[in-house]
């Protein structure tokens, strides 16, 4: 359960973190990509088809209680986060595709996402509530739109809200560990091994299954590697806000359990496969055409 004034600050926090993100992009980068759209087609296919398939398998594998099984459900079908995009620049991937791919599975989860939650929890035989997450979805688009046109509008006051919303980024995850968790410390404990396998394995596994899928397409290894990160690196404060402006107290500390260790986790996996992906021979790499795809 989230008290008020939490809630209120998540609220702030994620919707900065949404206008930093659409602070990073203008319509022209949206142009260009759309010229050669098979790498925003493939992170789309990533982010929407291996993850929440990914989240099915863990629910229909593990044996959770329904509460976590559709906080598994949820963080699967997020769109990228944030930081996949710092993961990416520090790993030597394609940042320009990693910040398109972030930002267009954004805009496009106000439609695919509350589409395949319902065919995976109707598979599952768990009740959404599908109306309301698609008004907070709605809602947090907004500030990434505001973001773009500010960008546009001034390239300077776009750059700073671009940097605010990646270091608010980061700041979240300690804002998680320093609020949420000392609250609910008791409940973790008691939490199952599953639960924490699913929140870990969603970060390890999806990242392994991007950089295979992109690897399959041969693509470049920096695409190969920013796919992989994408695919991986879901969007967790968005997850726990649609947590907690969605359902009912009593059931958000169970439902919000997933999103919140895996926001934890996935930068401690982030950064060993950051550190695995920079001992590639770059020398090597830097021999191949480098081009988008």
């Amino acid at each position: 359960m989230v008290d008020e004034f939490t809630q209120t600050l998540l609220g702030i926090l994620v919707a900065v973190i949404m206008l930093g993100l659409g602070a990073s992009l203008t319509p022209r980068d949206f142009l260009l990509a759309l010229k050669r759209p098979q790498g925003l087609l493939i992170g789309v296919a990533a982010q929407y088809g291996i993850m929440p398939f990914l989240g099915f398998l863990f629910v229909t594998l593990l044996v959770v209680p329904e509460e976590i099984a559709l906080g598994i459900l949820l963080m699967a079908c997020m769109p990228g986060g944030t930081t996949s995009n710092v993961f990416t620049y520090f790993s030597k991937g394609n940042l320009a595709l990693s910040l398109l791919m972030t930002v267009t599975s954004t805009a496009t989860g106000i439609l695919l996402i509350p589409i395949i939650l319902l065919v995976y929890a109707a598979a599952l035989d768990i009740e959404i509530p599908r109306e309301e997450i698609i008004k907070v979805l709605a809602v947090l688009l907004v500030p990434v739109l505001l973001g773009m046109t500010l960008r546009k509008v001034n390239a300077n006051i776009g750059a700073v809200l671009e940097f605010c919303g990646s270091m608010l980024g980061a700041f979240f995850i300690i804002f998680i560990a320093a609020t949420w968790i000392p609250q609910n410390w008791q409940f973790l404990l008691g939490t199952s091994g599953a639960t924490y396998v699913a929140a870990i394995g969603l970060g390890v596994v999806g990242i392994t299954l991007g950089y295979l899928f992109a690897k399959l397409l041969r693509l470049h290894p920096r695409n190969a590697r920013t796919v992989a990160l994408e695919t991986g690196i879901q969007n967790g404060p968005l997850a726990i806000a649609i947590v907690v402006f969605t359902f009912p107290p009593d059931q958000q500390q169970a439902i919000m359990a997933v999103p919140a260790l895996y926001s934890l986790f996935i930068v401690l996996v982030s950064t060993g496969v950051t550190l695995f992906f920079r001992r590639a021979n770059t020398a090597a790499e830097q021999k191949m055409p480098d081009s988008l795809l």
